[in-house]
This record gives C-alpha cells, sequence and structure tokens, in this order.
C-alpha cells in the first residue's frame, strides 16, 4: 500500500472483511492480512474474491496476494542415530581454548600450527591478533536457537532474536523425537560457542536490521537437481532494504550456503538465494582440500570454508552445540560452512565496524587463498584473480581478513548498468548447435550509473526447452573471460525452460567492463529449444 501508517492501512480494508495483521519484516507499507474470522462463516468463498478484487483495485494498493507455501530444505544431509553423534559434555570453566577436550579435533580452526604444510582458515591469526567477534551480532536464519546451551547462553543476543513463524521473542525450538529441529543450534554454535570451556525468508530476512550485522541462511530450495526456484517479490525486496538501510546504511551481510546437491548434480546457478547478487555464497572443501560430493558448482560462489567430506575415507566433520544441551562432532554439508564464513566475517567487522556490505565482499575475494584447496576447476581472470565455479576465490583466510579489514577504505557506493539487445531476435537452436548473442557496452559511459570496474555480473535469460536440464550457458567479457553461468542438470526433466531468470556471476571481478559481451547457449543431443 502507499501508506506506512497501518491504522490509514485498516482503513482502507473497512468492509472487506479484511484487516490487517502486521508489516511485513521491515518492508514499509507491506502488511499481513487476514479474513475475519467472524465473517468467513457468513460470506462464501466468491464474496471473499469478490472482496479481494476490490482490495486489488484500490489506487492505493499496489499489490494483493496470497500467501503461498515454498518448499526450502536445510543443507544437512548426513543423518546418523543418535546415538552416534551427540554425547553429554561436562563444562570447566577454568580452560582456555587450546585446551578444551575437543579443541584437537577442531582440525580446520589449528592444524596448520600443528603442521605448517597443512591449511586451516587462520581463525587463530586473528584471536592472535585481539578480535574474537565481541559487539558483532549475527542472526541464523533456521529452525529454532536453543539459547540457554551452556555452550550459547554467554553469547545470546534476546535483541538479534525471535520465532517468526509464531511472532514472539523467543526462538527455542520445538523438541521431537526425532530431533529434527537441532539444525539452527548447530549452525550458531559454530559462531557463538563460549571458549574456555569444555562445551563443545522476508521477515526474518530484514529482523532488527540496525542490530544485527550478519544474517547466516544454511538453507534454500530443494538440491534434487530438478528445481529452479528462490526468492519471491518480497524476499528480493527485504534483500534490498538490508542492503541499503541495514547497519545504519552500512548493508546488511548476508551469508548463504550454496547447496549440497552435487550428487544429483545440482547447481547453485539454479537457486535464486545462492545466486543473488546481495549473498555472499558460501561452498565447502573437505579435510582434505577436496570437492565434497554434495558440492555444487555455480559462478556465483564467492568463498569456501571447510565442511565435512567422505565420512567412509575416515575424513573429520564440524564440531558444534546440538540441542538438549549437548553437542555433536557430527555438523556437516555447506550448513556448516555458511556459519563458518559468517563468523569470519564477525572477526573483521570487530576489527573495522565501518565496512560495508561491499567492502566485505571485496575483501573475503581478494583474502580467499584459491591453492589452499586441490582443484584444477580455477581459471584466472583477466585481473589476475584465480576463481572457480567451486569454490570461488579460494579458502577463507580470517587472519588476512581482519589485517585487511583494519586499514581498508571503503569502495564508492555501487552503481548498477544495464543493457539489453534491442535488435536481438528469438532463435531456434536445433540439436547439438550453440547460439550466441552478442551485446555491446559503454558501461553507460558519462551518466551516474557509469561502471568502471565490475564486481557481479547478472544475466537474465528466457528460454524454452524440450528438457531444461540439458542447457549450458556461457558468458564471456570483453577482456576475454569465459565463465560457464549455467551448467547442465540431467536430473531436470522439466519443459518450463527459464523465464526471466538471472544467472549471476562473479567470477570478472575487477575487469573493466566496456565492450562486447558473448552470451552462448548450447544443449545435448536430445534438447532443442528457442532463446
Amino acid at each position: 500500500m502507499t501508506t506506512n501508517d497501518a491504522n490509514e492501512a485498516n482503513s482502507l480494508l473497512k468492509d472487506t472483511g479484511f484487516r490487517i495483521l502486521r508489516q511485513v519484516g521491515p518492508l514499509n507499507g507491506v502488511y499481513m492480512v487476514e479474513a475475519e474470522q467472524h465473517r468467513i462463516s457468513k460470506r462464501s468463498a466468491h464474496d471473499l474474491h469478490k472482496a479481494a478484487r476490490k482490495i486489488t483495485s484500490h489506487p492505493r494498493v499496489q499489490l494483493f496476494e496470497r500467501e503461498k507455501i515454498l518448499t526450502r530444505h536445510k543443507r544437512d544431509f548426513i543423518e546418523l542415530p543418535l546415538e552416534m553423534h551427540i554425547e553429554k559434555l561436562g563444562r570447566s570453566a577454568d580452560k582456555s581454548a587450546n585446551e578444551d577436550p575437543f579443541w584437537s579435533d577442531m582440525w580446520y580452526l589449528n592444524r596448520h600450527n600443528k603442521n605448517p604444510s597443512l591449511f586451516d582458515m587462520n581463525v587463530t591469526g586473528a584471536w592472535s591478533q585481539g578480535y574474537s567477534g565481541k559487539g558483532v551480532s549475527v542472526t541464523f536464519l533456521d529452525d529454532g536457537l536453543e539459547w540457554d546451551h551452556p555452550d550459547i547462553r554467554q553469547n545470546y543476543d534476546p535483541k538479534a532474536s525471535a520465532d517468526i513463524n509464531n511472532h514472539d521473542d523467543d526462538p527455542m525450538p520445538r523438541y521431537e523425537e526425532t530431533n529434527e529441529n537441532k539444525h539452527g543450534t548447530r549452525c550458531a554454535g559454530e559462531v557463538a560457542a563460549v571458549a574456555n570451556n569444555s562445551i563443545c525468508s522476508a521477515s526474518s530476512l530484514g529482523f532488527n536490521s540496525d542490530h544485527v550485522a550478519i544474517y547466516s541462511a544454511s538453507w534454500g530450495p530443494d538440491d534434487n537437481g530438478e528445481v529452479v526456484d528462490g526468492p519471491g517479490p518480497l524476499a528480493r525486496r527485504a534483500f534490498v532494504k538490508g542492503v541499503k538501510s541495514g547497519r545504519a546504511g552500512l548493508g546488511s551481510i548476508f551469508v548463504w550456503a550454496s547447496g549440497n546437491g552435487g550428487r544429483f548434480q545440482d547447481s547453485c546457478a539454479c537457486d535464486g538465494y545462492a545466486n543473488s547478487i546481495y549473498t555472499l555464497s558460501i561452498s565447502s572443501t573437505s579435510e582434505r582440500s577436496e570437492k565434497p560430493w554434495y558440492l555444487e558448482e555455480c559462478a556465483s560462489t564467492l568463498a569456501t570454508t571447510y565442511s565435512s567430506g567422505d565420512e567412509r575415507a575416515g575424513e573429520k566433520e564440524i564440531i558444534t552445540t546440538d540441542i538438549r544441551h549437548k553437542c555433536t562432532a557430527k555438523h556437516t554439508g555447506t550448513s556448516a560452512a555458511a556459519p563458518i564464513a559468517a563468523g569470519i566475517i564477525a572477526l573483521a567487522l570487530e576489527a573495522n565496524p565501518k565496512l560495508t556490505w561491499r567492502d566485505v565482499m571485496f575483501i573475503t575475494a581478494l583474502t580467499s587463498r584459491p591453492k589452499a584447496i586441490k582443484s584444477n576447476n580455477y581459471i584466472e581472470n583477466k585481473r589476475g584473480l584465480l576463481v572457480s565455479s567451486r569454490y570461488g576465490f579460494g579458502l577463507m583466510d580470517a587472519g588476512r581478513m581482519v589485517e585487511v579489514a583494519k586499514d581498508w577504505i571503503s569502495v564508492p557506493p555501487m552503481v548498477s548498468c544495464s543493457i539489453q539487445n534491442s535488435n536481438f531476435q528469438v532463435k531456434t537452436m536445433q540439436k547439438s548447435h550453440v547460439i550466441e548473442a552478442v551485446l555491446t557496452t559503454d558501461a553507460c559511459h558519462g551518466t551516474i550509473n557509469e561502471v568502471n570496474y565490475i564486481e557481479q555480473v547478472e544475466v537474465i535469460v528466457s528460454v524454452r526447452a524440450q528438457q531444461r536440464g540439458l542447457l549450458e550457458i556461457y558468458l564471456t567479457s570483453p577482456m576475454g573471460t569465459r565463465t560457464q553461468i549455467l551448467p547442465q542438470r540431467p536430473r531436470d526433466m522439466s519443459q518450463d525452460g527459464f523465464r526471466k531468470w538471472s544467472f549471476m556471476s562473479v567470477q570478472t571481478w575487477g575487469e573493466f567492463p566496456k565492450g562486447d559481451w558473448t552470451l552462448t547457449i548450447g544443449s545435448s543431443d536430445r534438447s532443442q529449444g528457442k532463446y
């Protein structure tokens, strides 16, 4: 509605049979409404639809839609019998962090100190500079938080917490025999666990954004290799408002798990959360610095942290808190990777609280270490940065991030230059062929939107195909960097194609944008379509 006053909005709904429940998160003028119960029994469904049409036609109502149930999945995939991965731990307040019983098993934090030939994420390098993330609030968008857990209670921030579903201030998870609501407590424990002891969508996206610095999400659309899905219009607005207004204008930082669909040859290019310009998409590497079997590839992945690998080969997983005041050594997947990234970013924000959301992306890209991960998947873009569709710019390095953050000079305000080939005509691609579209740009030269160097590139594509999963798309920059923005997904049998779907890439970061961009669309033998 074109009003930020809930009372005025209610008056607009007078005699319609609907009433306002609440504003939707941080979105001014956006309200959740419901049909008044005492009127429903007296009115037919036809009458309610008629009332809805009346609301929609009101000159001050811009959008009126019924809520939809969206399927979203936690990005934790290994389920073992409870007794195999939870144990009750004691508590000792007089031990230092490196004397904790499980400290020696936290290989992802400390193994370089023990064996310089092995990499870790150099978190101890940030700690040694005096940084612990103090004063930086991280909110986990998840299934609940056992905030009275002995390892979390001291660092719990009630101002950064709420139960969005039940509209109250208590995020305590719902307890069930299956313990299925453990995910949020596990993710939070990676960031908020207390040292020196022996304990091991639109509304939520904008929750208390002046207080919360970092939002960490380890979920998304189904990772089955068949789905193309992402945030709805209100969630997209919440992202935009977050980066523009959150943290008193510095911008909220959204950290997202890139996905666990690797075993189904899924790609995070088809996940609108991980594929957003507003999120830091985080991938995983295993204890052996190798590709985990669940890893998804896409051009939007920014960086990587350690997580689980091949358990059958003896690779270790992540230690964290668990519900019922317990701990686990079995946190897995990109669900475990994204919270570690959020914790590392918190260290950088403590070192320099004035970092903008784009500063954080820049520092992440420039300080991550590609050579810490074994891979032949890296390309070198034309500004000399190594980048990978599996690992982004490499393994995050907390010590380097803190060092750079302390003296970082903020990047200029973001500008966006959009181009469209108005002369492009619909083309039909026959089997085994490719089609190309060349778009020439001066990068909005001479305007307020002039772009001098690239951060992210978005390509909005509409495609019809007999089998969507057999399509693959490449983008070549004016400087010559060729990026695969859509790999094939053989399980995706849909004939829906892509309808104005945005593919995002960070792989031309730092390049100059002026010149010819070439979009190449191809398919395997079994598919043909119109583009």
